[in-house]
C-alpha cells in the first residue's frame, strides 16, 4: 500500500514513480516552505514573541477547464491556500499547530475546487530540528460553516466599585434580566492595590488578573452573575440570556491585534468591537440603571 500522505509531499519524479499507472490520480496544486513568523504556542516562553512556521500544503482539485480556457477564474489560485493561511494567523492566537492546521484546511476545502487538503505545519526555531503536524482532510470532512445568524449583546462597564456592592448589584441585576437584551458585564481593576513591577509584560498579565479577581467578586455578590473568558463562553451566554461577568485575561492575551491597554474603558471597547456591539454603556453610580424607581 502507498502511503498518500507521502506521494503528496514527495518529490514529484518519486510521487510519478510511486502512483504508476494507478487509476486517474487527480491533479494536485502545492506550496512548499512558505514562512511566516507568528507568536504562536502553549508555553510561557513562547508568548509575547515571533517564531517561525513553514506552511506545505498539497491540495487535490476537481477537474476543471482551466488548462484549456486558461482563465485563473477556472482554477484553484495559489492565494486561496496563502490568504487561508493568512486568515486563520490573523483570526487568533493559538497554542497547538494541530488546531491552526485544523482551521487551516477547514477554509481551503470551503473553496469548489479542493478535494482533499494534505498539510505540513512545522516550528523552525523551537529545538534542533523541525517540530511539526501533518494533516490530511477531505471535503466531507470539513466543518460546517455556522449558519446562525450574530446575536449581539449589550456591553456594560462597571466604573465605580460602589455599583456592585450587596445593595445594589441584585437590584440591577433585576433590572438588567428584565430586559430584552443580552448583557456582558466589564469591571475594572477596583479599588485594591495592584503590584507594580518594572516590566510590561508582567505588569500587564497582573494587571489583567486583578481585573478577573474583581469579576469573580461581583459574581460572588450575585450568582446570576456568571464568569466567562473564552469567545464560546461569550457567545453561548448572550444566546442563553445569561448574565455575563467578563475575565479578559484569555481573550485578550490569545488576541492578534489584541489591546495593549489594561484600562477598563479600552478593554471593554475592545470587546463590544470584537462582539460585534455598540460601543459600552459606562455605569456610575448616577446611572438610571440605579437611580430610577422601579
Amino acid at each position: 500500500m502507498t502511503d498518500d500522505t507521502s506521494i503528496a509531499f514527495a518529490a514529484l519524479d518519486q510521487r510519478a514513480s510511486q502512483e504508476g499507472d494507478a487509476g486517474n490520480p487527480p491533479d494536485r496544486i502545492s506550496l512548499r516552505d512558505h514562512i511566516v513568523e507568528v507568536e504562536i504556542g502553549a508555553f510561557q516562553s513562547e508568548r509575547d514573541t515571533t517564531q517561525r512556521l513553514s506552511f506545505s500544503v498539497v491540495v487535490e482539485v476537481a477537474p476543471s477547464d482551466g488548462a484549456q480556457t486558461d482563465d485563473v477564474d477556472d482554477i484553484l489560485s495559489y492565494d486561496t491556500i496563502t490568504d487561508a493561511i493568512a486568515a486563520e494567523l490573523a483570526a487568533e492566537r493559538l497554542n497547538l499547530l494541530e488546531t491552526l492546521a485544523e482551521r487551516i484546511a477547514d477554509r481551503i476545502l470551503t473553496a469548489p475546487q479542493p478535494l482533499r487538503v494534505f498539510l505540513r505545519i512545522e516550528k523552525l526555531d523551537r529545538g534542533p530540528g523541525k517540530l511539526g503536524v501533518e494533516i490530511v482532510r477531505t471535503r466531507q470532512a470539513a466543518a460546517p460553516s455556522a449558519t446562525d445568524d450574530p446575536v449581539s449583546a449589550t456591553v456594560i462597564l462597571f466604573v465605580e466599585d460602589a455599583v456592585f456592592t450587596d445593595a445594589k448589584l441584585p437590584d440591577l441585576v433585576d433590572r438588567l434580566r428584565a430586559d430584552p437584551h443580552a448583557f456582558v458585564l466589564c469591571v475594572g481593576m477596583g479599588a485594591h492595590t495592584v503590584p507594580q513591577v518594572g516590566q510590561a509584560t508582567a505588569q500587564r498579565h497582573i494587571d489583567l488578573l486583578a481585573i478577573e479577581q474583581n469579576a469573580w467578586r461581583l459574581a460572588a455578590i450575585d450568582p446570576r452573575c456568571v464568569v466567562v473568558g473564552t469567545r464560546t463562553e461569550l457567545d453561548w451566554g448572550v444566546k442563553n440570556d445569561q448574565i455575563s461577568v467578563w475575565a479578559p485575561s484569555k481573550l485578550v492575551l490569545d488576541a492578534v491585534d489584541g489591546p495593549r491597554d489594561t484600562d477598563a474603558r479600552a478593554l471593554a471597547g475592545w470587546l463590544a468591537m470584537t462582539l460585534g456591539a455598540d460601543a459600552p454603556d459606562v455605569v456610575g453610580l448616577d446611572h438610571p440603571f440605579l437611580t430610577q424607581q422601579p
